[in-house]
């Protein structure tokens, strides 16, 4: 087995210490991420019982629904992990695994920032004395917030942008250009792609 090098760092460890410190970090992503949709999760499945939730009209209880809805996707997207570890664990599929459960995180924190949208424009537009156009724009100005943060600095670094310190995707920094990477499966970046 190679000994792969990623990173700026220049750290050498092999395909298979890579995989398990990729699957290390992952979860600890996951983490994260789950205790802030189980959080709004909770809020949200608690609003039906107050005394405000009769009082909404048609078109925010289905907002409501639709809210709910995306919270228990996004909760199922991002426990998803553990299950694939779960059922694969001892078969030899670690960067299979490693790849699907990357793809469901993504999936799940699109999910989690399309509940987070919803329910802010449900709470500002029956909560708050604002105007419907008013919490809209509220609305729109932190999802572009959130979305500047969460996706832009990743999506520039991945496309190679100057902030990337090989200025190209997928290459250390201590790589020449045009060289190919020891160990292409296991060593490469593909299971980040969604």
């Amino acid at each position: 087995m190679g000994i792969a090098r990623t990173g700026p760092g220049k750290r050498r460890e092999t395909p298979q210490q890579r995989l398990d410190r990729l699957w290390g970090e992952l979860l600890r992503e996951v983490r994260v991420a789950l205790a802030g949709v189980q959080l709004l999760f909770v809020f949200l499945l608690a609003v039906a019982f107050t005394p405000l939730f009769p009082r909404l009209g048609e078109g925010d209880r289905l907002m409501y629904v639709v809210c709910l809805l995306l919270g228990a996707a996004a909760t199922g997207l991002l426990t998803a992990p553990v299950s694939i570890h779960r059922v694969v664990t001892g078969r030899g599929m670690k960067y299979e695994a490693v790849k699907w459960a990357s793809r469901f995180t993504i999936a799940g924190l699109a999910i989690l920032l399309c509940m987070v949208a919803l329910g802010l424009l449900l709470v500002l537009r029956n909560v708050t004395a604002l105007s419907d156009r008013t919490a809209l724009i509220l609305d729109v100005t932190v999802v572009g917030g959130l979305t500047l943060c969460w996706l832009v600095p990743a999506v520039l670094m991945r496309r190679g942008s100057p902030a990337s310190p090989a200025g190209q995707r997928g290459q250390d920094a201590s790589e020449p250009s045009g060289h190919a990477p020891r160990e292409a499966r296991p060593g490469s970046d593909e299971f980040h792609r969604p």
